[in-house]
């Protein structure tokens, strides 16, 4: 994954680097999904499951990325097309907020404690270590090519840095001491910065200006 020259290649190579990135993150969040949202629904664990709808948000993500990426070509669909996937990506920012934020509160209200789940901590680890690699690759494509829906993108991956360490730290809190509410208690705390990154997407706050979207 190594972009050093940026500005010395052809937006052409750039733009298929990236199409090869969204490949990856749809194939890669396709399996994650399946694991925390089948592994989550054994153990009862929101926060497991609340990481398994957010991959599946990063496949949308992914695949309107790829339909941006495809009408780079065509100069006059290029704007267009990044302020959509801007769109597609702030509302599934604001989708994953709300289903975390109702599933979280209905698990502190009726005390249902998850039980341990192995899958679910060793799947956090891995995404915990593939997630920020891929983030800055795309960081890297988005600043060369000038991509605000690419840069909204890599920060939607970025995320799922966080959100992996938050359920890390939930899941082991539980396996280790019982403490049924950190699986809760750690879904919530992913809210505000779902929410966050979803209006400012959806302002268009991460568009590119000629100078900027350096990542």
């Amino acid at each position: 994954m190594e972009i050093v020259r940026l500005n010395a290649e052809s937006r052409e190579t750039l733009v298929n680097w990236g199409r090869r990135l969204e490949y990856f993150t749809i194939l890669y969040n396709s399996l994650e999904g399946v694991i925390a949202i089948t592994a989550g629904a054994l153990a009862g664990s929101i926060a497991l499951v609340g990481f398994g709808f957010d991959s599946v948000i990063e496949v949308t993500s992914g695949a309107a990325l790829l339909w941006r990426l495809n009408a780079d070509a065509d100069v006059g669909r290029r704007e267009s097309a990044e302020k959509i996937t801007l769109r597609v990506v702030g509302l599934s920012f604001l989708a994953l907020a709300l289903y975390v934020a109702y599933d979280s509160i209905k698990s502190l209200i009726t005390q249902g404690p998850p039980e341990e789940s192995v899958p679910g901590i060793a799947l956090a680890v891995i995404s915990l270590l593939v997630m920020p690699l891929l983030a800055r690759a795309k960081r890297k494509v988005a600043a060369a090519i000038k991509s605000g829906a690419l840069k909204a993108d890599a920060k939607q991956t970025e995320l799922c840095t966080y959100l992996s360490a938050i359920l890390l730290g939930g899941l082991l809190l539980n396996a280790l001491f019982g403490w049924w509410w950190a699986d809760p208690v750690a879904a919530l705390v992913m809210v505000p910065i779902i929410a966050k990154e979803g209006v400012e997407a959806l302002r268009g706050e991460k568009c590119c200006d000629e100078g900027g979207c350096h990542g």
